[in-house]
């Protein structure tokens, strides 16, 4: 046990391919592990978007910038250590004639056009699955049960995406890909609870900490599917009729969205600094689920999220401590 004293800190991180990234006093900084098993760090000069307006750094407001922000990072280091690790090899690929065709048409683009049409791929999904699906099936329950659920639109269209939620993370952590990530997922709040118990950063000190962290951007997504139950469930009171029309309602819930970001990212905040019972009760649904979104790690993918955590870290610990 090291001499620091116990404290909430403000770093945080995101699993990466092979790797973990990490934002602290020093900024952002990775450590990813390439194919010849050398561990690559790195600091990364990053512009965000709150430090752009006064504006963006107001309650509420700043949840839905940060979020942005987070978004844009991760993809940006996910492309980054994708290339790193070696996933980005194509040499050792074996291609079909159009795909081979691409590559010397597009060269180095090539990866980055295939991400970034996964991504537009990915959020289209993520709208028929988590927008479209909840009302669809609400609507074949009301039905079925001639109109007696109309006045819990909001709220079971609310437990049917936390269901959905829940049996999406449980297919897709079975992956062996997702399952690694989700290892270094584990290795990074495994780090940041060893520091934020005051102790060394080793391999067996981290080994004996938590997984679960309650700022976590799993903890975000619940907290913000909680919310969304509560706002859906009020807005379908105050705009019955509007809640009848699928395509309204839709278009009205995707409209609230930006509030139920900022109302999160205030939670998660306010949870980082504070430990009450309020905080453990709304926390709690998403520490379970990094029961799924964590995995816990083998010594050599926690020596990957030890590093990336050194790299942000300053030798003064109140400097990264909450405020």
């Amino acid at each position: 046990m090291s001499d620091k004293k116990i404290h909430k800190t403000s770093i945080g991180g995101q699993a990466l391919i092979e790797g973990v990234m990490m934002q602290g006093p020093k900024g952002v900084a990775t450590a990813v592990r390439k194919t010849d098993g050398e561990i690559l760090v790195e600091h990364h000069e990053i512009s965000h978007l709150r430090d752009k307006s006064k504006f963006f750094k107001i309650p509420l407001i700043r949840g839905i910038v940060g979020f942005i922000d987070s978004m844009l990072l991760g993809y940006k280091m996910l492309m980054y250590s994708a290339e790193k690790s070696g996933m980005e090899d194509l040499e050792d690929v074996e291609m079909n004639k159009f795909e081979k065709w691409l590559t010397d048409k597009l060269g180095d683009k090539f990866m980055d056009i295939i991400m970034f049409i996964g991504t537009i791929l990915g959020f289209a999904l993520a709208f028929v699955i988590f927008f479209y699906l909840p009302v669809l099936a609400f609507n074949l329950l009301n039905k079925w049960a001639d109109g007696a659920l109309t006045p819990w639109q909001g709220t079971i269209e609310g437990v049917i995406k936390i269901a959905i939620f829940v049996i999406y993370m449980l297919l897709v952590s079975n992956m062996k890909d997702i399952k690694r990530t989700f290892k270094y997922h584990g290795a990074e709040h495994k780090s940041i609870a060893c520091y934020e118990a005051g102790m060394e950063l080793t391999v067996e000190n981290v080994k004996k900490c938590s997984r679960f962290h309650p700022r976590c951007g799993t903890s975000f997504i619940f907290v913000m599917l909680i919310l969304s139950i509560v706002l859906s469930t009020v807005l379908s009171k105050i705009f019955p009729a509007i809640a009848q029309v699928r395509v309204l309602w839709m278009l009205l819930k995707l409209a609230f969205i930006p509030l139920v970001m900022g109302l999160g990212y205030e939670f998660i905040k306010y949870a980082g600094r504070h430990d009450n019972i309020l905080v453990k009760i709304l926390s709690a649904p998403g520490l379970w689920m990094q029961r799924i979104t964590t995995k816990e790690p083998e010594d050599d993918i926690i020596e990957v999220g030890i590093e990336s955590l050194k790299a942000v870290m300053t030798d003064n610990p109140e400097d990264d401590e909450i405020v």
